[in-house]
């Protein structure tokens, strides 16, 4: 395959960031919303990043030629979207939640693969129609830069997409441990219809699904840890933006056929 034949074939993955300019550290908001491309990257494709001062023609025309939908992680969702007051919730964002409502609702009119990160599982479950759980006692660690990262047990369920993925020659599943950058989870009796825990980590609260995916359609999957920060995260998790950038791929040839262009 010659290079021209390998960049028409690579899909473009649209991703859902913080804004740099509206964070604290500027620098680290780029390095943090960088590693996300760079796992893109790393399986051949192509990372678009939007945040909510993209302006609005650039979103547009993203969400016209992606392929395929990473929601990624950052400040609380604004509870009003799940109908609940305040409760644990800060530094919302209602601005980001408007674009990855829109970027949500243009993947699923086109029925491509989306991947959640953290705050993009718990965006995957709103949407969906689930709830949040807004504040998990004595659950995060250090914030990402200032210390080493808090690891925990990642129970994956067996048979499960994610099973599949980081076990693939053990669909039973297994444990894992994973790293803890969220203050806020997803309860069993939070889980929206549609979804599936593909796993589960104890808490405070109790047990969180830690990972969620749909049982039909396109490829739609989410975590709560991040593995885009590979320093605290299982090697086996490289497959799963492998698996998911592979079902982005598969979206170029869909793209293409209506007659949409880049």
């Amino acid at each position: 395959m010659d290079a021209n034949s390998s960049m028409n074939d690579a899909p473009r993955i649209v991703i859902t960031v913080a804004d740099p300019g509206a964070q604290a550290d500027v620098a680290l908001a780029e390095r943090k919303n960088g590693l996300y491309a760079e796992a893109v990257a790393r399986q051949r494709g192509i990372a678009v990043l939007l945040h909510a001062a993209t302006p609005r023609q650039d979103r547009i025309e993203a969400f016209r030629t992606m392929d395929g939908l990473l929601l990624a992680g950052g400040a609380d969702i604004d509870p009003r979207r799940y109908n609940e007051s305040a409760r644990g919730a800060v530094d919302v964002e209602p601005e980001r939640d408007a674009l990855e409502a829109e970027a949500w609702a243009a993947a699923m009119a086109r029925d491509l693969p989306v991947l959640g990160i953290c705050r993009g599982l718990q965006a995957m479950n709103v949407f969906m129609g689930g709830r949040l759980l807004q504040d998990v006692a004595r659950h995060a660690g250090s914030a990402y830069g200032t210390g080493r990262a808090l690891t925990h047990p990642l129970r994956v369920v067996p048979g499960s997409r994610l099973a599949r993925i980081l076990f693939p020659t053990n669909v039973r599943g297994g444990v894992v441990a994973v790293n803890t950058y969220h203050h806020q989870g997803v309860r069993a009796g939070d889980v929206a219809a549609g979804l599936a825990v593909g796993a589960w980590a104890s808490s405070p609260a109790g047990d969180l699904a830690e990972a969620i995916e749909t049982t039909s359609g396109p490829f739609r999957l989410a975590v709560q840890c991040h593995p885009e920060r590979t320093g605290s995260t299982p090697d086996a998790f490289e497959r799963l933006f492998r698996v998911f950038v592979d079902a982005s791929r598969g979206s170029v040839t869909a793209r293409s056929a209506t007659g949409s262009s880049r």
